[in-house]
């Protein structure tokens, strides 16, 4: 039950009864999602890193807080398929465009595009929103592919951070929808 309303016109309504068709999954609520709690950041390098919100393997997507405390960098890569990005503090962009993006910036990312992120030295960490479908495609420096990383990497890349740190390998499975 939610905290309940006081002076808001809708305090007398009531929850409907049927929340959820019989094979539906819960919401995932996160609380803090761009918490300082470092222990929840998976280095996605050395320099960045990512805070699981969501993940749903049978779809390839996750969600996730990226974060840099200071400049950072992800190789360049490529989408196949679109991503969304809102900027929760800091200041980072891509090489190959002409805007940086900083606190209440949104960003749609068309399929088929290919960049480098960099996060820029700023009062506060990069961190920022993204929604990620489909894989990442690696790339070196000609822009031609040189690996790949989908959701089951990102899933294991989190489930041995998450051992390391005490969490346990089995905390990334609770964001599984």
């Amino acid at each position: 039950m939610p905290e309940k309303a006081v002076t808001e016109f809708w305090k007398d309504l009531q929850p409907i009864a049927k929340v959820f068709q019989p094979d539906a999954l819960p919401e995932a609520y996160i609380h803090d999602a761009p918490t300082e709690d470092i222990r929840l950041y998976v280095p996605f390098n050395e320099t960045v890193f990512s805070r699981s919100l969501w993940i749903s393997p049978s779809q390839n997507r996750w969600c996730d807080v990226l974060m840099a405390k200071s400049a950072g960098l992800v190789n360049r890569h490529y989408h196949p398929h679109e991503v969304f990005a809102y900027t929760i503090s800091g200041k980072w962009g891509y090489l190959e465009h002409d805007w940086t993006a900083t606190a209440g910036d949104f960003i749609y990312e068309a399929p088929g595009e290919g960049h480098t992120l960099v996060a820029y030295e700023h009062k506060d960490p990069m961190k920022v929103f993204f929604v990620v479908k489909g894989p990442l495609i690696w790339l070196d420096e000609k822009g031609e592919a040189s690996g790949f990383y989908d959701v089951h990497n990102y899933i294991a890349q989190c489930r041995e951070h998450y051992t390391k740190v005490g969490l346990g390998a089995d905390y990334v499975e609770r964001l599984f929808r």
